[in-house]
Order: C-alpha cells, then structure tokens, then sequence
C-alpha cells in the first residue's frame, strides 16, 4: 500500500473512532493546500511545452480525442496531415489542478478542502479547438501524464482567481467550485445542483461529501471489495457524471496514464453549460 494510501486509510480510522467517541470530527481547515512554487510550475509547463507532446497534441485533435488503440476513419497518411495542420500551440499560465482532499471527507482536523493533483496547461489548434495537457511529478521528474479535450482546468481556475477565490474539483460528480472566504461556491451547473446558486459554508461542505463518500474511503469495505480504484457517484453518462471517476487519493489514477510515446489515457468531456 502507498503512503499516501496508508495517510487515507488511517484518517478513516481517526474519523471512525471519534465517531464512536461521539465527538465532532467537522475540520477546521477553510482553505485549499499551498500553491505550487515557481520553480515546480516551470518544470511542469517545460515538461507539456516538448516537442513531442506538442506532436502528440496534433495527432489528439486529429483523431477529435480517439485513442491510438481505437479505430479511426483515417488513414495514416490523412491522420498525419491533420496532426500538420492542427499546429497545437500551448498558451496561458501552467496551473495546478485542486481535487477534493480525502482527508476533508474523513473529518481530518486541519485537512486541506482539497490539494493538488496535477497541473495542467491549454493547448490550442489552428481551427480554435482545445485541450488540457496534464502534468504530474512523478519518479522525481514532471511528466505529461493525460491529455484531456476542452479547456476546464485553466478556465475555472482563472475565473476563481479573478474573484479572489481559489478553484477546485469534486471529480466524482464533474463538478467545479470555488473555495472563498470560508464558503464553496459553484462554478458549473453541476456544482449548483449539488451546494446551491449561493454555495455552502465549509462545514456543511464537508458533512455532504463525507455523506457521499465517506463509506468509499480506504480502509473502508468499499476498498476492502477492490473498488477503491475508482467510482461513480451517479451512474456513467448521467448528468454530472464525470467517466473518469477517479478516487479521492490524489494522484491515483495518474500512473496509469502516462503518455508512453502515443496519446493515452484520454479524457473525453461533456459540454459544459455556461
């Protein structure tokens, strides 16, 4: 088990115990862990700013985010003039990418509402199209570990900036909020139906999502079943869905999804209502 995993199941343990105690396990944390350093920001934008990654973009908009492992209605040759033509460029800042802490689910004292999972950077192509590039600091180097259609990540992180708020995701529903002046507000529809127009104060946050997932936790019998890798908290392609369904463990999923010299692991969205 790793470490992080290990961090995880131990917190569900903290969290059933005060419950046996009777004693409130609300966390008095009201923000979201530290911004990444320059330093691992620069790395990170090096890493999705190679050439080719910036190849394998073309092909990712070539093939309108079919995996190489599937069949496409292209030729090679047909597949390598779109990659051409597409002339993926990255463009704005490298942000890191905030997912709910699982430790704010169990109850932690002191868990941050949510951490960094990986940064990612928008990547446009000539015809306007976009995509999210994916880093993730693995084996003590910044890695391109997912591309993603759309542009999410950096859209709702800059207009949780420019409110003076933070942004993060609830992956298990799609949902984006931004974390504020103690209060989780909604930045999507998604997030609307699940905190309300006006949002919820931290706490009340919380006690929903350990509602939601607190039985999914590691340690849990849900992980005990082997399905602590990943779930749905609605039913795949239903509203607010997100067909990814990473669990809460930051970072998780990521191994699986390393761009081994050929557009992997990717992520195909719904459309977002504005």
């Amino acid at each position: 088990m790793s470490s992080h995993r290990v961090r995880l199941a131990r917190a569900a343990a903290a969290l059933a115990a005060a419950a046996a105690l009777g004693l409130a396990a609300a966390p008095s944390a009201t923000a979201a862990d530290p911004q990444p350093g320059a330093g691992d920001l620069a790395a990170a934008r090096a890493a999705a700013q190679d050439p080719s990654v910036l190849d394998r973009l073309g092909h990712f908009f070539a093939r309108e985010g079919v995996p190489p492992n599937q069949p496409l209605a292209l030729s090679a040759n047909d597949e390598a003039r779109a990659a051409s033509a597409a002339a993926p460029r990255l463009t704005g800042d490298t942000v890191p990418v905030r997912t709910l802490d699982a430790g704010f689910v169990a109850g932690r004292p002191g868990a941050p509402v949510a951490t960094v999972e990986f940064t990612a950077t928008r990547a446009v192509a000539a015809d306007g199209r976009t995509a999210s590039v994916w880093t993730a600091r693995q084996g003590g180097a910044w890695r391109v570990v997912n591309i993603a259609s759309g542009s999410d990540e950096s859209d709702y992180a800059a207009r949780a900036a420019a409110d003076g708020g933070t942004a993060f995701r609830e992956p298990q529903l799609g949902a984006w909020y931004e974390l504020k002046d103690g209060r989780v507000l909604p930045l999507d529809d998604t997030a609307r139906r699940s905190v309300g127009e006006h949002g919820a104060t931290v706490a009340a946050y919380q006690q929903l999502v350990h509602q939601r997932y607190g039985d999914k936790l590691p340690g849990s019998g849900y992980d005990a079943a082997g399905r602590a890798g990943g779930f749905e908290a609605a039913p795949a392609g239903a509203p607010g869905a997100d067909r990814t369904g990473p669990l809460l463990a930051a970072g998780a999923a990521l191994g699986a999804t390393v761009l081994a010299g050929a557009v992997t692991g990717v992520r195909r969205r719904r459309a977002r209502a504005r």
